[in-house]
């Protein structure tokens, strides 16, 4: 089963806030790419895997981002296809030609759009 969607199905069965449950898979993803990153030195075994986790998660993220019934604002759902478009072009990048380094930019968005989620919108005035 997809791993990915099974975090999204389980929302519906635990009222789960979705923004917390998008920003825990985005933390599991970028730890995944970290602990390959620390462990490159022994053959970065599990580079494929966490970048295919990666790559699923963003899919699911894009997709649901720019579906037409989103409720996104245009500018945020233009702006989360493209973060996901550098994503698949990194991870390309990366499956070519594996650099260590290369890594660094995939940890750090992930990072932080989950900080950004994990921060409580403010209501409008």
């Amino acid at each position: 089963m997809n791993k990915p969607m099974d975090a999204y199905a389980k929302v519906e069965w635990t009222g789960s806030n979705p923004r917390e449950l998008e920003a825990a898979a985005l933390m599991k993803a970028a730890t995944r790419l970290k602990l390959v990153q620390d462990r490159w030195d022994d053959g970065h075994a599990d580079l494929d895997g966490a970048l295919a986790y990666n790559r699923k998660l963003w899919t699911i993220l894009s997709t649901a981002a720019t579906d037409q019934e989103s409720l996104l604002p245009p500018d945020l759902q233009r702006n989360i296809a493209l973060i996901a478009m550098f994503i698949f072009n990194r991870s390309l990048d990366l499956i070519v030609e594996p650099k260590k380094e290369s890594l660094d930019a995939l940890i750090e968005i992930n990072r932080n759009i989950a900080a950004g989620l994990r921060v409580t919108p403010q209501a409008a005035a």
